[in-house]
């Protein structure tokens, strides 16, 4: 038999992950943290108090810290007292956590959105020229695109221009 306590618990982790899934991301604000897949976890912790999970797109991305008051500022807000955010750094992020929603979202924002991210086993060789990917102009869907720069507005965007209708755009790069 579940206890009160129990199901108590439960569906307060139920309604901070619904609270933290609305939090948006500070780079792209068309994208909550939920959509771009990096909350991993909402915990109930003894004390009552909420710990939120999150993973990093990458190590050392600078808005770790902002989504991390972003998360704090918004469940405060709905009556969490105590929220704590913890970064969880294994299994690494993927671009395949993207939520379909997610990256229909950056399209409609005119970026890119990723493919598949490559699978690896092992390290990863260190490669030196521009990595070959299969992307689209998020404006008229030609795939005659040009690759200008492999550092777009963030270290995670590749910035491209589309030949066909001469636009530039942010392509998020599959990782």
């Amino acid at each position: 038999m579940v206890s009160i306590v129990e199901r108590t618990s439960e569906r307060v982790r139920e309604l901070a992950w619904q609270v933290a899934a609305t939090v948006v991301d500070p780079e792209l604000p068309m994208l909550t943290l939920a959509d771009l897949g990096v909350l991993r976890d909402v915990e109930v912790s003894d004390d009552g108090g909420v710990v939120v999970s999150i993973t990093p797109t990458y190590s050392g991305c600078p808005a770790m810290a902002t989504m991390r008051d972003d998360l704090v500022r918004r469940l405060q807000e709905e009556g969490f007292a105590h929220v704590r955010v913890r970064v969880a750094l294994h299994p690494a992020w993927t671009t395949d956590w993207i939520t379909p929603a997610g990256k229909a979202a950056l399209a409609e924002a005119g970026i890119s959105p990723p493919g598949p991210a490559p699978r690896r086993e092992g390290p990863v060789a260190l490669q030196l020229a521009p990595i070959p990917r299969a992307v689209h102009c998020p404006r008229c869907g030609s795939a005659d695109v040009d690759l200008t720069s492999e550092f777009g507005s963030t270290a995670c965007k590749a910035m491209y221009q589309c030949r066909a209708c001469l636009e530039p755009f942010d392509h998020v790069k599959e990782i």
